[in-house]
């Protein structure tokens, strides 16, 4: 394929352009995935929000929010350090708060008995 034409050349710019930024958001998905998959359960420190635990502990903000009694906002990124100092209470405490909140809430919840008729009798 011989390129002479300007219309050539901007086809050849706009497809590189496409590669490119193809190129870019794959890499980024990549590294986001390997990311999170390292992050799985990390322990909880100050720097910390309460959305970013939640995510790696793969719960719901608003539980998390609702175990340190107060509300969740919309891109809540305040670190776990300032919810304390807020709160007139040590980051050390906030961050048992959320450590037992996760333990209960990953518990697995035993499915009720069934209902099995008395030894003694037949049906």
């Amino acid at each position: 394929m011989k390129l002479t034409g300007w219309r050539q050349w901007t086809i050849l710019a706009i497809f590189a352009v496409v590669v490119t930024v193809t190129g870019l958001f794959t890499v980024r998905t990549i590294r986001r995935t390997i990311y999170w998959r390292r992050h799985h359960n990390e322990q909880i420190r100050p720097w910390m929000s309460v959305p970013y635990v939640a995510h790696a502990h793969r719960l719901p903000p608003k539980v998390l929010y609702d175990a340190l009694g107060i509300p969740q906002t919309p891109h809540d990124r305040r670190p776990l350090r300032q919810i304390a100092r807020e709160k007139n209470v040590a980051v050390e405490e906030v961050i048992a708060t959320l450590e037992r909140t996760i333990a209960e809430a990953q518990q697995p919840t035993l499915p009720a008995a069934p209902a099995f008729p008395s030894p003694g009798r037949s049906p």
